[in-house]
């Protein structure tokens, strides 16, 4: 048996008039993570609030055993898109969605975008979601021995997000619980300020969640905080 210990935090920064981060924390539904409104484009702050909402009454209203998020995913895109024809008819809105369900037992995890998901058990931190972005996608293809050219300036543009016209292809992964693991989701307003060799140290450290996040938001604020930064942190601990 497992028990779950967990916080969530999120933080303007230094240069941002307006939050466009939102985060999940439900533990009564298991349901964790992370959206991020999309730069540059108008109503992020309704778009990423909005792909929560639905998240949240799509798990809420599931069956037991394993979650479809799939298709709540989906159901928050459209949700997004037909938000953005109202706010935005000529550009759209949009967020990342980085999410995920615990339950007996297992970790659901349903990713868009370039927010990302962390675990971190035994001294080791692994990312389990990657970028969706430009760079991401030509690194991938560049893998496969495509011949693949961008722009440094538009290495970062998102290729998914949430509130695009056609339904965006999620990734979805399923792993099993260990005891000891710890699990962070964040936005990019962290990724960008601090290494992953350093959450890494900050997660795996002994200490509460709710401490570990502070350290690491206020971090990302002293090296600048150029942008929103926000972190959902979860122990997965053995009940005793």
């Amino acid at each position: 048996m497992i028990k779950l210990r967990t916080a969530a935090l999120s933080d303007i920064g230094h240069l941002r008039t307006h939050n466009e981060d939102r985060f999940i924390q439900d533990d009564k539904l298991g349901l964790y993570g992370v959206a991020d409104g999309v730069g540059g484009l108008p109503g992020g702050e309704e778009a990423a609030q909005l792909a929560v909402d639905e998240m949240m009454q799509s798990v809420k209203a599931m069956p037991a055993g394993e979650p479809d998020l799939t298709n709540a995913v989906l159901k928050a895109n459209e949700s997004v898109a037909n938000l953005g024809h109202k706010l935005s008819p000529g550009m759209g809105i949009g967020t990342t969605l980085t999410c995920g369900v615990m339950r007996d037992g297992k970790f659901y995890l349903a990713h868009i975008g370039d927010s990302r998901c962390y675990v971190w058990h035994l001294g080791k931190f692994d990312a389990l979601t990657r970028d969706h972005s430009v760079e991401s996608d030509a690194r991938i293809r560049r893998a496969r021995g495509e011949v693949v050219y961008y722009h440094q300036s538009n290495r970062n543009a998102l290729t998914r997000c949430i509130g695009q016209p056609t339904p965006p292809e999620v990734d979805i992964l399923t792993r099993t619980l260990r005891p000891g693991e710890r699990y962070f989701f964040c936005s990019d307003g962290v990724t960008r300020l601090i290494r992953e060799s350093e959450l890494g140290e900050m997660i795996g450290r002994d200490a509460e969640p709710a401490d570990v996040l502070k350290e690491i938001v206020e971090l990302a604020n002293r090296r600048g905080g150029p942008d929103n930064s926000t972190g959902v942190l979860i122990f997965v601990d053995e009940a005793k």
